[in-house]
């Protein structure tokens, strides 16, 4: 028996939970963890929100509500995702913890203690309009390195590099889009130099990382490791335990790797073990993966390594098989940057199993990967439902129309051991697949065996035996239900609720998780009362998620905040205005009849980001917000809950990134409706009624939909938050 300590990234609580944090760390450490579970290695998977990134003070700034209130509500969120998926964590906790301020704290102090901390006077961007230092997610700019407009204060997603602040192109202040000045800032830095032998020495001797984790490491190593800011000037996070820094904090990317080993003596306190914690950090034998995405190899390779060599006694980490990116038209999903497909939402839409499948088998191990609504829908019906559940599906039924119970099994042909064989097969490749965190590899001989049943059970043709010899019969049968047995398992770590469903039908004792891998020796119990099999899956179909509204994806719809507004200086009758995006854009609007400056202030608003650029009367508009119009009332276009600025109002679809002229934009139809009294799945547009796109009942009130013929489908962003207006409107307005 191994021993096994599995750390997943910690996800910022400053939005749901999306696409990417599935693919790059959470769904591959959990089908990790699941496998050594199962083949009785002794297993600790810890994680938590991550509640002190400068992300979260970014968005309670925006929302004018304490970090706290931000931190509390996505770690919540996260929380619930998590389970709901079927990630399956030892400990999932939060960095905003007492337990994680004295494990960090003692840290700091131990590293200070022995002189790998320096205390200096350092320029850092400050903001003159907001009178504060900007941490360095509070600063955007274009990287040095490739170029990126919009990478960030401590690194660019784009090239993936590890940044400075200072070292941005052109760095802005991204709260109010003003562009700061540098002034001296006394801060600890950690010795990073010092390590630079040791780290090298540890990169190379590790063989068996991924070829990419490496390179990039051994890269930055060869480029000389620069000393490292740890604190920052900031009000939210750890305190710093020195005298004079009462106003200062640790600095997240310091205090967040530290989550893991404090996680760990969480984990022990409460089974009521406090020194458990040092089987997974003291002893030698245990061996520590690391599940993460690209963008933090750094701090996973090389800070983190070099923060444990400074305290002395604990083990590095064994492996960091990091994940590329699975992205979207090109762009990483990012909840910051407003490119997202939430966790919560897919959620209330499709059984988990369902997307595990998916984002498992696109999962970006070696290369970056890409989300479509039309990928998914393809690999899930002509592999998963067509391929995996269909022969599930069909062995089971026949067996129980035609017999009621397990058939025993009679005298084996060739072909029936040819079968046998298969799976003793398929498990080995599974296993050794899995203990090399090879997910796809792994996967793919899953569906080998599937594919390998359905192609035995057509050869056997059970159908052609039923009536003519019933014990022939019961045999193909009984190998096919081993198949059935095998696939349970070996899906388990990947599927792990219809594994335990086909367990069930298949009347075998227990569970697959309480049997482990153990679970495929066991044998079927030959007259076993079957139960009347159902389906695992079902097809999903593209028009489910707005197929035949793909023409409106197009647009880019993003929730927006006003942060100024002034007279247009070239037009009386117009306004330029700041709005907050998740970035700061300039936008032209011709509200001022409608609407005072303070009122808008006040505005949550929808903004189309990708419109074509235009210059009115001499400034460039980046952007146009949505109105309702209906004779003199305008409404201006707003969602029913408050919504961070830069979230994705995107309704289930693929959002757009391409540039869309205005003359394409004229030709979508969006209008005002509301739900038809009576008449459940009929909307309201006015001059007609038009059927609802969603089966799912609306509340009565007024939203924005896209129209198109005789359907409409209402505009939502995440969690089936609708978009409404801010003044009454009559079913029919016109959006623009």
């Amino acid at each position: 028996m191994a021993r096994i300590l599995v750390c997943c990234a910690w996800p910022y609580a400053n939005g749901p939970l999306h696409v990417g944090h599935v693919t790059g760390s959470l769904l591959p450490a959990d089908i990790f963890a699941r496998f050594n579970r199962m083949v009785g290695n002794e297993i600790v998977m810890v994680s938590g929100s991550d509640m002190h990134g400068a992300p979260i003070t970014v968005s309670a700034d925006k929302a004018k509500v304490p970090p706290e209130t931000i931190a509390n509500k996505y770690h919540e969120m996260h929380s619930k995702a998590i389970k709901d998926l079927g990630i399956k964590f030892d400990l999932y906790t939060n960095t905003h913890t007492k337990n994680h301020e004295q494990v960090t704290q003692d840290i700091f102090l131990r590293l200070l203690e022995k002189g790998h901390l320096d205390r200096k006077s350092t320029p850092q961007f400050y903001c003159e309009n907001c009178k504060r230092f900007l941490p360095d997610r509070y600063v955007e700019g274009k990287c040095p390195h490739c170029g990126y407009e919009r990478a960030r204060g401590d690194q660019c997603d784009n090239c993936g590099n590890d940044l400075n602040a200072p070292e941005l192109i052109d760095a802005r202040c991204q709260i109010c889009g003003s562009t700061p000045v540098l002034r001296e800032t006394e801060h600890f830095f950690i010795r990073l130099s010092q390590f630079e032998r040791g780290l090298t020495e540890y990169v190379e001797g590790n063989k068996h990382w991924r070829p990419h984790v490496k390179a990039f490491t051994l890269n930055v190593l060869k480029e000389g490791l620069q000393d490292r800011a740890i604190t920052r000037d900031i009000s939210w996070g750890v305190p710093v335990p020195v005298k004079g820094f009462e106003q200062k904090r640790i600095y997240v990317w310091f205090d967040a790797v530290i989550g893991y080993l404090s996680a760990t003596k969480e984990w022990a306190q409460l089974r009521g073990q406090p020194d458990d914690w040092e089987k997974f950090w003291k002893d030698p034998v245990c061996k520590s993966y690391y599940f993460l995405g690209k963008d933090n190899i750094v701090f996973h390779t090389i800070i983190w390594p070099a923060m444990l060599m400074g305290y002395g006694g604990l083990n590095l980490p064994y492996d960091v098989p990091a994940n590329q990116y699975m992205v979207i038209e090109g762009q990483k999903f990012s909840k910051s940057m407003g490119v997202s497909i939430d966790i919560p939402d897919l959620l209330t839409r499709f059984k988990p199993d369902v997307l595990r499948y998916y984002l498992a088998a696109n999962m970006p191990e070696l290369k970056d990967s890409e989300f479509t609504w039309q990928d998914f829908s393809q690999r899930t019906n002509s592999e998963l439902v067509a391929i995996y559940g269909n022969f599930l599906h069909r062995a089971l039924s026949f067996t129980y129309k035609n017999f009621g119970e397990i058939p025993p099994r009679g005298e084996l042909d060739e072909r029936d051991r040819q079968s046998l064989a298969r799976i003793s097969a398929a498990a080995d490749g599974v296993k050794s697949s899995l203990s090399a965190c090879e997910f796809r590899k792994s996967l793919k001989a899953v569906m080998d065996l599937a594919q390998f049943g359905n192609q035995y059970f057509d050869s056997v043709a059970p159908w052609s035996l039923v009536g003519t010899d019933k014990a022939r019969c019961g045999t193909v049968l009984n190998v096919s239900l081993e198949i059935c047995k095998a696939l349970a398992v070996l899906a388990f770590p990947f599927l792990p609720f219809s594994s335990e469903s086909v367990w069930k039908q298949l009347s075998m004792p227990g569970t697959v998780e309480s049997a482990g891998w153990n679970a495929l020796s066991m044998p079927l119990t030959e007259g076993a009362k079957l139960e009347k099999p159902v389906p695992q899956f079902a097809k999903v179909e593209v028009s489910g998620e707005g197929g035949e509204f793909q023409q409106f994806s197009a647009l880019n719809l993003k929730v927006g905040k006003v942060l100024d507004i002034q007279p247009h200086p070239n037009a009386e009758k117009l306004y330029l205005m700041k709005v907050d995006i998740g970035r700061t854009i300039t936008m032209i609007s011709g509200l001022k009849q409608f609407y005072s400056p303070e009122d808008l202030k006040a505005k949550t608003l929808i903004i189309v980001t990708n419109l074509e650029p235009a210059t009115i009367r001499g400034v460039k508009s980046e952007g146009m917000l949505l109105a309702a119009e209906e004779g003199d009332t305008l409404a201006l276009l707003t969602p029913e809950k408050d919504l961070p600025a830069g979230t994705q109002v995107a309704s289930g679809m693929e959002p757009g990134t391409r540039t869309v002229p205005f003359k394409e934009f004229q030709k979508l139809e969006m209008r005002a409706v509301r739900p038809v009294p009576g008449d459940p799945g009929m909307l309201d547009i006015g001059s007609r009624k038009v059927k609802a796109a969603s089966a799912s009942p609306v509340p009565d009130g007024r939203y924005a939909a896209f129209v198109l013929g005789d359907r409409a489908m209402i505009i939502q962003g995440p969690e089936n938050v609708k978009i409404t207006f801010d003044r009454d409107i009559p079913a029919g307005a016109k959006i623009r």
